[in-house]
């Protein structure tokens, strides 16, 4: 027994004969029977049916497609655009308004001079071209004499009768300016503009003098016969009331076909003060103080035109683009008239910061511009070698500059400053007659003209009654044409 516990049989290994057993399946190698082999035949009928009823409902469905993207726009009436802008420049549209001539004789006026002075002074009227399509003109007179007031059968004005007389020019022509406007009312028949012309018989001046009022009024002093009064009536209301006084081609005068205003009626006139070094100094402004006080009789004048925003800011870093050259007999640097196209620099001034500018709102901008210690003094240089009184120019359509030098040129680094309110005023102004070029009127008015001198009555305001109605006319005389 123990030796059967000792010698224990092993289990017999299996015999290798036969070739070895793999632990694991072996897979087959492929062969080239496996390969799907290259079809031979075209596709079949199915197939051809299938791909051509894909295309078939997208041919079908294409104009459906087409039709639900489409934007439909209205046929323009070509044919009734183009009729209307050749009757509107062959016949401008017009606006009524009222010419009223009164006569404050000395002496006696003859029977019948109220009438014959009304047809003369309409036959003179059709000579003028502009008055012939400035507006649907009609013509009445009052003849004041010794006690007596006549009227022409065409009258329009509220003049009342022996309210102003001739003794009243003395006072001076401030106050007979509104003694005029007392006497007239300052209405109109029929919502029309009246426009009076008030011909004073004195012997207290030598020649002629003429003088136009803040509001829609004049006066010419003097001696003059029936003629010559129909020929100073016509030529002062065609000049100064249908024309702003602005003489044919003249210099300096923006053209009235570039009106500031956009199309929506916004203007913004946009105020900067520009420090272009501040290395040098800062300066800074009380412009909501002095400023828009200032400026806030001028959006009233202008209100029938356009609605006015006023804004204003402060910039720094801020040079101008053209090159100063140094004048040693002015002991200043000086622009010349070729470098003032160069001197905006609309990469470094960003002025185009308004939220107030929306839609199609027109923007003025205004610019105070401080050069630096190295070129101050900075004037401008007019072509015949004289200084600019004002230094300051405008651009026609983007607004004007004024070049103010600090007082004594004298660096005041980190020194916050403020700009002087004397100088701001006057710069202010300066802007008030930029604003009045812009929009094509003088910025002051001082003539001379052959038959006499004549004076305007200036208004607090910077814009009279008659200047406001005159670009009122001419926008929407414009804006009536140039859109067709």
């Amino acid at each position: 027994m123990a030796e059967s516990d000792g010698d224990e049989s092993q289990p017999a290994l299996p015999s290798s004969e036969g070739g070895d057993i793999s632990g694991s399946l072996s897979t087959p190698a492929p062969t080239d029977g496996d390969k799907p082999s290259p079809r031979m035949s075209k596709p079949g009928t199915k197939r051809l049916v299938l791909t051509a009823s894909v295309l078939l409902s997208f041919l079908i469905g294409l104009p459906f497609l087409l039709k639900s993207t489409e934007i439909h726009r209205s046929p323009l009436p070509s044919e009734a655009i183009a009729d209307l802008s050749r009757r509107l420049h062959s016949n401008p549209p017009s606006f009524p308004c009222v010419l009223h001539a009164v006569f404050l004789l000395s002496d006696r006026a003859p029977s019948g001079l109220a009438n014959r002075m009304e047809q003369a002074i309409s036959t003179q009227l059709l000579g003028f071209p502009a008055a012939s399509t400035a507006g649907n003109i009609s013509v009445s007179v009052t003849v004041e004499s010794v006690g007596v007031c006549s009227s022409s059968t065409n009258v329009a004005s509220p003049w009342r009768c022996g309210a102003v007389t001739t003794a009243d020019l003395v006072r001076g022509d401030e106050v007979f300016d509104e003694l005029l406007h007392s006497a007239l009312g300052g209405g109109g028949a029929d919502g029309m503009r009246v426009y009076t012309i008030v011909v004073v018989d004195s012997d207290t001046v030598e020649g002629l003098r003429t003088v136009i009022g803040k509001h829609r009024h004049a006066w010419v002093v003097g001696k003059v016969d029936e003629t010559e009064s129909v020929s100073i009536i016509g030529n002062a209301f065609v000049k100064y009331f249908m024309n702003g006084g602005i003489e044919e081609g003249e210099a300096g005068i923006v053209k009235g076909e570039f009106m500031p205003v956009g199309s929506d009626g916004n203007v913004v006139l946009s105020f900067s003060l520009l420090n272009a070094d501040p290395s040098d100094w800062v300066y800074d402004w009380e412009f909501e103080k002095i400023g828009e006080r200032m400026l806030i009789p001028v959006i009233e004048a202008l209100q029938p035109i356009a609605n006015i925003n006023i804004e204003s800011q402060v910039l720094y870093h801020t040079p101008k683009s053209s090159y100063s050259s140094s004048d040693d007999k002015l002991g200043a640097n000086v622009l010349t008239m070729g470098d003032i196209p160069f001197f905006v620099n609309s990469n470094e001034w960003h002025l185009d910061t308004s939220i107030s500018a929306t839609g199609r709102s027109k923007v003025l901008q205004f610019v105070v511009y401080i050069p630096s210690a190295r070129e101050c003094p900075l004037y401008l240089q007019l072509p015949d070698g004289k200084l600019s009184k004002t230094n300051a120019f405008i651009s026609p359509m983007w607004g004007g500059v004024v070049i103010w030098n600090p007082p004594s040129c004298s660096k005041t680094p980190g020194a916050l400053n403020k700009m002087p309110s004397q100088e701001l005023m006057e710069t202010i102004e300066i802007f008030i007659g930029q604003l009045r070029q812009l929009f094509g009127l003088k910025s002051s008015y001082h003539a001379q003209i052959m038959d006499g001198v004549t004076k305007f009555i200036t208004s607090p305001k910077g814009f009279a009654q008659c200047k406001s109605y005159y670009n009122f006319a001419s926008h929407m005389h414009r804006g009536s044409i140039h859109p067709i």
